[in-house]
């Protein structure tokens, strides 16, 4: 680790397992918008650009949450409106940080060995537990299929 250099956060970077030039470009990108410097450059133009990201960035969180209940990749798609917002409104970057540091949080929580051994014990117990309760559903009242039962 280099902790004699000029750049800030470059230490930080490296202990994390990321290369300078990555720090770089994080550093000097920032919190802010993304949008190009001549639509910047004029205020009106760059208020109806953020009016357009929001309104693509509105429509693609709302066909997200269509989707959770209805197939579809709903989550996915609400964080892909959330990256739309993050390109332009500095609250949906640091949500977007927020969550992917959470996200990350929990892959490493997920792949630790003693994790993985207590969600293998608790899926096969439940597992059982419904196979017994099936067993005794089936010796009560038997199986019966739909296509065999008669009109009453």
């Amino acid at each position: 680790m280099n902790t004699g250099s000029d750049k800030p956060g470059e230490a930080a970077v490296a202990a994390h397992g990321a290369t300078v030039d990555d720090s770089e470009s994080e550093v000097e990108r920032g919190l802010g918008s993304r949008a190009p410097e001549f639509i910047k450059a004029r205020r009106a133009l760059h208020l109806s650009w953020q009016v357009g990201v929001f309104i693509v960035g509105l429509a693609v969180v709302v066909a997200g949450i269509i989707m959770l209940p209805l197939p579809g990749p709903g989550w996915v798609v609400i964080f892909g409106g959330m990256a739309i917002w993050a390109t332009e409104f500095v609250w949906a970057q640091l949500v977007l940080r927020w969550t992917k540091r959470k996200v990350t949080e929990a892959a490493q929580r997920a792949l630790d060995p003693r994790v993985r051994r207590r969600n293998i014990i608790l899926t096969s117990i439940g597992v059982v537990i419904i196979a017994v309760l099936a067993g005794i559903y089936l010796w009560k009242f038997g199986l019966q299929m739909p296509w065999k039962i008669k009109d009453q």
